[in-house]
């Protein structure tokens, strides 16, 4: 069943695409992976999804209903959540009270369920013995795995991850990497978007390869990572070498 759905999507700055017409579907349970060079439009896809940047054109649906109009609070609510790139807790906060809020706005629970919601995904996370911690404090690995436990307490049908792996020592990657599995084996779909590919490959059914706002290839997460494509446009070598 498709859970998600994007149908001739397009965002343009003047003469600078970010969204050329992209057309391509989740299912559900499915994991699905990003890539493409800096400034290729990934993070923007996100946003779009996400309702945090409106579409030109083109149409998004979540479950076969039509969001494209729909504000971000009520997206969220709806069941898609999504990591920062860059993590960005509320530094003042507890690592459980930055789970707290994402409980609480992003999935509109009453507090004793948030509560309990949050002492399951700090759990399932690896932040449990951190609650207590101020975010501003934690490492990099925590910060990243916090950004994955906020999002997950909005209650996500759709997990959208903005390169999470970015930045981590190869045995933070592998550690991250299984948690994302086990997330994954809990139902969640998730779209992630990475430059770290091996962890990628590690989780995703399938590839999407985007340039330019556009989607270039989709398919099968080898046979994309050894197309021509992925060498021309992704790995940035001559057509002809």
């Amino acid at each position: 069943m498709t859970l998600l759905a994007l149908d001739g999507l397009s965002k343009a700055y003047g003469a600078v695409v970010v969204a050329d017409a992209q057309t391509w579907a989740l299912g559900d349970g499915e994991a699905l992976g990003v890539i493409g060079p800096n400034g290729a439009g990934k993070t923007s896809m996100f946003n779009l999804v996400t309702g945090t940047l409106r579409p030109d054109r083109g149409r998004i649906a979540l479950g076969g209903e039509d969001v494209t109009a729909w504000s971000a609070a009520r997206r969220c609510r709806a069941g898609i959540a999504r990591s920062f790139q860059v993590p960005q807790p509320f530094g003042a906060m507890t690592v459980f009270e930055n789970a707290l809020v994402a409980a609480t706005q992003g999935a509109g629970l009453p507090s004793r369920e948030a509560e309990t919601l949050c002492l399951d995904v700090l759990a399932r996370t690896g932040l449990l013995k951190k609650a207590n911690a101020p975010a501003g404090a934690l490492p990099l690995l925590d910060r990243k795995r916090l950004e994955l436990a906020r999002a997950l307490c909005a209650r996500p049908r759709v997990l959208l991850l903005d390169e999470i792996a970015g930045g981590l020592t190869e045995p933070e990657c592998v550690a991250l990497v299984q948690t994302i599995r086990d997330v994954r084996a809990t139902g969640v779909s998730i779209v992630w978007i990475e430059h770290v590919v091996h962890a990628l490959l590690a989780v995703v059914d399938r590839l999407l390869l985007i340039d330019f706002g556009r989607v270039i290839a989709d398919g099968e997460p080898k046979a994309i990572m050894a197309s021509k494509q992925v060498r021309d446009i992704y790995l940035g070598t001559l057509a002809d070498a």
